[in-house]
This record gives C-alpha cells, sequence and structure tokens, in this order.
C-alpha cells in the first residue's frame, strides 16, 4: 500500500504569516501551485493559503439575515463567519487570509486516506507533517501520478 511519504514533495515552499498577499498570489500564480503551507517564526504549520483563499478577497459581501425585534436587529447568521469573511477580503498578509488549523497527514497515511481527504473536503493541497515540522506536501498531480504508474 502507498502511503504519503512514496507520494509527497519533499522539496515544500512554504510562506510565512508576514508574507504580504500580494506575493504570495505571484507565488501561487507563477508557480502554478495550488496552496502553499504557512509557517509561524519556529517553523510549524499554522495555516494554508490556497488560491480560494485569494479568490475570496474578490467576492462580494454576504451580509447575514437579520430580524428585527423591538426596534433592534438580530442577525440570523454568526457574526464570527462574517469577521472572518471580512478579515479575509481585506487581508494584506498570509496570516489573515490562510485557513487555519489545516488538516494535515503523516508521512505513514495511506495514499487511499489523503484520496479521500481530497475528494471528501474539497482539498487540493495537503501537507505532511512530522514531529510538528512540514516534511511534504500533496496535490491532486501526486495522487493522479500513482494512477499512470500502475499501468
Amino acid at each position: 500500500m502507498l502511503t504519503a511519504k512514496d507520494v509527497m514533495t519533499t522539496a515544500v515552499v512554504t510562506i510565512t504569516e508576514d508574507t504580504e498577499i500580494s506575493v504570495a498570489a505571484k507565488l501561487l500564480f507563477d508557480q502554478g501551485y495550488n496552496g502553499v503551507p504557512v509557517l509561524d517564526a519556529s517553523g510549524a504549520l499554522t495555516g494554508i493559503l490556497c488560491q480560494a483563499d485569494l479568490v475570496a478577497q474578490q467576492k462580494k459581501l454576504s451580509l447575514p439575515s437579520v430580524f428585527s425585534l423591538l426596534d433592534g436587529f438580530i442577525p440570523l447568521g454568526s457574526m464570527k463567519d462574517l469577521d472572518r469573511e471580512v478579515e479575509k477580503m481585506s487581508a494584506l498578509t498570509a496570516a489573515h487570509a490562510m485557513t487555519r488549523h489545516p488538516t494535515f497527514v503523516t508521512p505513514a497515511t495511506g495514499i487511499d486516506e489523503v484520496a479521500s481527504l481530497m475528494t471528501d473536503k474539497g482539498f487540493h493541497t495537503v501537507p505532511v507533517v512530522e514531529a510538528g515540522k512540514v516534511v511534504g506536501i500533496i496535490g491532486m498531480r501526486d495522487i493522479l501520478g500513482t494512477l499512470l504508474e500502475r499501468k
């Protein structure tokens, strides 16, 4: 059975939380990456910045529905979600636009589990972490490559 270690890219390009959005966007666009891991000052994984996170800056803000009661307005949606959406749309650094607490796998994780994560959760890029450090990354292209090798 193939594992993450068998297909992961070990030359991982990462960015830091204070990387400017314009620099991160250029990196993703120029290199054709779907996403890159975001590390804190100690090198620990704190997030992942994906193309979707950057595209979110261009979308229209969706305000939560409200209803009026005794001259007051009560939101029907989560104000926390609205705050996060505004933060992403106005982000200047990776820390503000990234997806926090990203799902990751270990080198021993089976490819079937990685593929399930990608299809079930809609992930295009999954970091591989060992002992708290990013040691690899798996993209959909890496998974697709395993199908070609079977023939």
